[in-house]
């Protein structure tokens, strides 16, 4: 099992490289569009590699699902919380009244017991 990861990631390595290679232009990313940025009087540009955008974007995207699938799961974790809550509470409760010793009410049961 451990050579088949291994072997993914070789391949999904290959991969990135790949797409780095065949990517390597530069682009320019602006915060505002000409319009807004004369303006506002302030541009701000950054150039980068292409590669370095996709991956970026696929980075951000996978971080985004994972908040947002934590968000979605925050119910669950909240029931199984209060189900653990409620169990470790029945326990204590079936421990204290195991520690407890009834008196019988009936009178044979205590003589057969040998408490009368």
């Amino acid at each position: 099992m451990r050579y088949l990861r291994y072997a993914f990631l070789a391949a999904l390595a290959v991969c990135l490289i790949t797409v780095a290679l065949a990517n390597r232009e530069p682009v320019t990313l602006r915060l505002m569009t000409d319009g807004l940025a004369a303006y506002v009087g302030y541009s701000n540009t950054i150039t980068l590699p292409l590669f370095l955008v996709i991956f970026g974007g696929i980075i951000v995207g996978i971080l985004i699902g994972f908040v947002w699938e934590w968000f979605r799961e925050h119910k669950h974790r909240a029931n199984a919380a209060a189900q653990r809550r409620e169990k470790e509470h029945l326990q204590k409760e079936v421990g204290r009244l195991r520690k407890t010793d009834p008196e019988p009410a009936d009178d044979v049961l205590a003589l057969l017991e040998g408490k009368g």
